[in-house]
């Protein structure tokens, strides 16, 4: 061997070294700190897309960190009841939750607003403000004061209206009515002379069936068929004007949040992005063949609110919008934010997915 040669093959051995430590490096880096957490969900042990879908992003979170943060996750009422998730992130017990935002209105009423607005935005309208219209830096700046940093973590598309035992001819029929039904809509309810009663998944259809309810809402088809509601109620009515594009939630502790490498932040956010879109794509995918389950199988009886009570229903609303945001600061700052960006992108849609829908009918 020349001393050219011997010298080209020193450089191209040094070279390949430098290669295959930078390529190393992330496994090195694996290899160094990392991070447990526990998430608690305020959803069924097993329930589809809802629950899995907490798990999915647990999975999701581990792979994209190599392994560096890990995550248990716990289904409602195996580590913390189902209503206690938020109380348990913001004091620190675990470090994240998978839930929806308008279960918390008794600690902020601004909290509805993230979840789902009576007659607001859709799925594709509520990300659009969280993601390009400022609404999630809104909704930071609600959850700081209780220590928790919130992100999308999925969305069921339109809801159904519901499950009664009696035909809805009118909005006196809601009078006297008990319904489980949350948030802002719970509260469109009472004004219409309803009773609303909150309970946690698990607790619905025994609730149904024996009466301590008259009616109420859950998801849609693909859930409410398996959690059995046919069985309990006679009519399955629609649309879900109170929830028409219902936000689910991932609520982390903001100082353990904050405590993790930027990466890993990272990580956390695009996972729950990714399970944002998951959510709603797995919904409208499964929600028709349910539905024609429902009503070919089982014999469910499929009606429409009629066009005068959904008006009703309406003025009703926003009346209650209004009203709730009378109650905090913050409250009325997120509503009149979420008015005007509805407006704005409202007069878009008239003529771009409303006339679409019109023209095929």
């Amino acid at each position: 061997m020349n001393r050219r040669s011997f010298l080209q093959k020193s450089a191209l051995a040094g070279a390949g070294a430098a290669v295959a430590t930078t390529l190393s490096a992330p496994n090195v880096w694996a290899k160094g700190k990392t991070y447990l957490w526990r998430m608690v969900t305020s959803w069924p042990p097993g329930l589809p897309i809802l629950q899995t879908g907490a798990e999915r992003f647990a999975r999701r979170v581990e792979e994209l960190s190599g392994g560096r943060l890990r995550i248990e996750v716990y289904a409602g009422g195996e580590l913390v009841p189902p209503l206690g998730v938020f109380d348990a992130v913001s004091q620190g017990t675990v470090e994240c939750a998978s839930c929806a935002a308008y279960y918390w209105a008794g600690r902020e009423p601004a909290c509805q607003w993230f979840s789902a607005v009576p007659f607001g935005l859709n799925a594709q309208g509520i990300n659009t403000w969280f993601y390009s219209g400022g609404g999630l830096k809104l909704w930071e700046e609600t959850y700081a004061p209780f220590n928790l940093v919130p992100r999308p973590l999925g969305n069921t598309g339109v809801q159904m209206g519901g499950w009664f035992n009696k035909e809805i001819k009118g909005i006196s029929d809601f009078k006297g009515l008990k319904m489980r039904i949350p948030g802002l809509g719970g509260k469109v309810l009472s004004k219409a002379g309803g009773t609303v009663v909150l309970l946690a998944g698990g607790e619905i259809y025994t609730s149904l069936e024996r009466g301590v309810i008259d009616a109420t809402e859950w998801v849609g088809p693909l859930h409410d068929l398996r959690m059995g509601f046919y069985q309990a109620a006679k009519y399955y009515y629609y649309p879900g004007w109170h929830e028409p594009g219902t936000c689910l939630e991932l609520i982390m502790n903001k100082k353990k949040y904050e405590s993790l490498p930027k990466d890993l932040q990272a990580i956390l956010d695009i996972a729950a992005a990714e399970s944002n879109l998951w959510t709603l794509s797995e919904f409208e995918a499964q929600n028709g063949e349910a539905l024609q389950t429902l009503v070919n199988k089982h014999k469910v009886q499929l009606k429409r609110f009629p066009e005068a009570l959904l008006k009703d229903l309406h003025k009703l609303a926003e009346e209650t919008l209004e009203e709730e945001a009378s109650k905090s600061k913050q409250a009325r700052k997120v509503h009149e934010a979420f008015k005007v960006f509805k407006e704005k992108v409202g007069a878009w849609g008239k003529i771009s997915e409303r006339a679409y829908y019109d023209v095929i009918g």
